[in-house]
C-alpha cells in the first residue's frame, strides 16, 4: 500500500492528519498495537517538524508485509548541524511555535528512538529528507 500526503508549513490545524490516517489503516490490518504506537509517534513528530520548520513538504508511506517506510521530504531552511539537532532539548522553533506547545527539541530524538532505521539528510536553504523504517515482524517488548 502506498499513501502520499502534502503538508503545508505553518498549518498546525492539519498537523497529525497523515499519522492519524496511517494509524487507522494499521489497525485495520491488525498490526500489533505497540508497533502502531511506534509508527504513529515517529510519524507525528516528523509531520509536526515539517509544519513547524518548513515551507511545505511531502510524506510518502509504504506498507508491505515486512515493514512500514515513511519518507518525509520538505522544502525549507534545512538543518545546518544535524548532530546538534539530534540532541535532546535542542530546538530552533520560533517563539510562536513554542507558545503552541511545540518545539521542545524532542522531535528528532523521539523519531529515532521509535524507528528501526532512521536516516536524515539536509541541505541548508533547500530542505530536509527523513526516512523512517519500522519492521513489522520483529517481536515487541
Amino acid at each position: 500500500m502506498h499513501f502520499e500526503y502534502k503538508v503545508q508549513g505553518g498549518d498546525f490545524a492539519r498537523a497529525g492528519l497523515a499519522s492519524s490516517q496511517v494509524k487507522k489503516v494499521l489497525k485495520q490490518l491488525n498490526v500489533d498495537a505497540k508497533l502502531i504506537k511506534r509508527v504513529v509517534v515517529a510519524m507525528y513528530e516528523a509531520e509536526v517538524n515539517v509544519v513547524a520548520h518548513a515551507y511545505q513538504g511531502t510524506i510518502n508511506v509504504d506498507i508491505d508485509t515486512e515493514r512500514i517506510v515513511m519518507a518525509f521530504s520538505d522544502h525549507g531552511p534545512g538543518i545546518p548541524d544535524i548532530p546538534l539537532a539530534m540532541q535532546r532539548g535542542y530546538s530552533t522553533a520560533s517563539p510562536v511555535v513554542r507558545e503552541m506547545g511545540f518545539g521542545a527539541g524532542m522531535g528528532l530524538p523521539n523519531i529515532q528512538s521509535n524507528a528501526d532505521e532512521f536516516k536524515i539528510t539536509s541541505v541548508v536553504g533547500k530542505g530536509t529528507n527523513l526516512e523512517i523504517i519500522v519492521y513489522l515482524n520483529v517481536p515487541q517488548e
